[in-house]
């Protein structure tokens, strides 16, 4: 019989320290003066409480270990949990959301999406703008144990390619995840911290810099703002876009870098293939916007620059309502978005490294038709390619695609259009924030989608942060029996 108790044990831990977060929002209402305090207080005891009682009942059971079959349910219940208490400072607090509402921004802040229901931002209480980057932060570096910890060893999406680049000298899994959490976490908190001072040194203010420096190093894209980054423009904008790409890239490779291996970050296939993609992407688009649209040049090119690599990373900010820059430049928008960051960053959507290995397996088979008699062996980063890596990698492409189709046929079905039926579909299944239309595009927000579509975004969200795999893996019959 599967024993739950390792994973309820961890989940209680992990609901107990949001509760513990909860403290600095209260603290900043608190200082305020707004009355909004008692929400944060509420909100952390209940939170702790539950998280600490789930803990000492499971405490019996806590094994050095974990199987197979405890660590998809601990991956997946995390995210689950999380979300259900991040969510009670919305419903208690100056928004009063419904609870599908609530469950949504707190799902969209843990899973680093940035789609939100809300609107008025800038009245809304410090502390609630607060809480929401905290929970985007905390997601984000979440996200970066859980790609370097869980996933390869689940075999996940072609993840187990980096199983042996991480640590490998770590125990098992459950030591392993909290030697890595505390060697990444010390370049989270130094890359989010240097955020901060580079966006005060260019003009923003201290409690601005420091929310949207939570959601720029965890790619979430929540704003202080109803016009996110729009409030912002000039040299913000480059800011933001050195700290977005420095985010998109691999954890592990810093930890490289600062152990004296300097050629690390760029030794690495697909730190070299996402620059090179946004190189190409961000020039494309100058130079349609330049030409079509007249700006300066260097106006159109800090407008590509920032965009490209905010939907490319899937942080989700935007200077400016790029459905205004036409069709071809929305087509472009809408599949830049599904390319996504590096594997071990905080950033989302499909990755890099699987479109690289998807063109090496590609380019192999063209070899093989034109040389039938032939050996020819897919290769990534200079390596052969193993037979289930590449199988794992075309496995999520499939279940990618054939789930993006049937998301956007349920999302038809109740009543929303074709164009926010699809790029919402993609925009929660990627977890880019943002969608296309002038209803969930980057002019507006998710708050007026019926019930029925924020449930299913809410769910796609969740399903695509842990690679797909993760979350469908358990909804079968012989993940149960086994």
């Amino acid at each position: 019989m599967l024993d739950l108790r390792p994973v309820g044990y961890v989940i209680g831990l992990l609901v107990a320290i949001l509760g513990v977060t909860m403290v600095l929002p209260l603290l900043v209402d608190l200082a305020d003066g707004n009355g909004h305090w008692p929400v944060f207080l509420e909100s952390g005891v209940i939170t702790i409480l539950s998280g600490g009682l789930i803990a000492l009942s499971c405490a019996n059971g806590v094994k050095q270990g974990l199987t197979i079959q405890q660590t998809f349910l601990l991956t997946t219940g995390v995210w689950m949990a999380l979300p259900l208490f991040g969510a009670l400072p919305f419903m208690m607090g100056a928004t009063e959301l419904r609870f599908v509402d609530a469950f949504f921004e707190a799902m969209s802040g843990l899973t680093t999406t940035g789609s939100t229901v809300l609107s008025g931002l800038d009245d809304l209480p410090r502390g609630l703008l607060l809480w929401r980057g905290i929970m985007q932060w905390l997601g984000g570096i979440g996200i970066i144990v859980v790609a370097m910890v869980f996933l390869p060893e689940l075999g996940v999406g072609g993840m187990q390619i980096f199983k042996s680049e991480a640590f490998e000298t770590m125990g098992k899994i459950l030591p392993r995840a909290t030697a890595i959490a505390g060697q990444i976490s010390v370049i989270y908190v130094a890359i989010t911290i240097a955020c901060v001072v580079a966006y005060m040194a260019f003009g923003m203010g201290g409690f601005d810099a420091i929310v949207h420096a939570l959601t720029t190093v965890s790619t979430g894209g929540f704003s202080t703002y109803d016009a996110s980054f729009g409030t912002f423009s000039g040299p913000l904008e480059y800011v933001a876009s050195i700290f977005m790409i420095l985010a998109a890239l691999p954890f592990v490779r810093y930890v490289q870098l600062i152990n004296g291996r300097p050629m690390a970050v760029w030794k690495d296939a697909q730190v070299r293939g996402f620059l090179m993609t946004i190189v190409v992407l961000v020039a494309v688009t100058a130079l349609v916007l330049h030409q079509v649209f007249p700006r300066h040049w260097e106006i159109a090119f800090r407008e590509a620059l920032f965009n490209i690599i905010s939907i490319i990373s899937g942080t989700g900010f935007a200077s400016v309502d790029y459905m205004e820059w036409g069709s071809f430049l929305i087509a472009v928008f809408f599949f830049v978005g599904l390319v996504g960051g590096c594997a071990g960053s905080t950033a989302c959507s499909v990755k890099i490294f699987r479109y690289q290995l998807l063109f090496a397996s590609i380019r192999v088979q063209l070899q093989r038709i034109r040389s039938p008699n032939g050996v020819f062996i897919p290769r990534y980063d200079g390596k052969p390619i193993s037979p289930d890596v590449l199988s794992s990698v075309i496995s999520f492409f499939v279940f990618f695609v054939v789930s993006m189709g049937i998301l956007s046929v349920a999302l038809g079905m109740t009543g929303l259009d074709f164009i926010t039926s699809v790029s919402g579909a993609a925009t929660a299944l990627a977890n880019i924030g943002p969608g296309l239309g002038d209803q969930i595009g980057p002019s507006g927000n998710f708050g007026g989608l019926n019930d029925t579509a924020k449930w299913m975004l809410s769910a796609a969200m969740l399903t695509g942060r842990l690679e797909l795999m993760a979350v469908y893996a358990i909804l079968t019959v012989k993940f149960w029996r086994a």
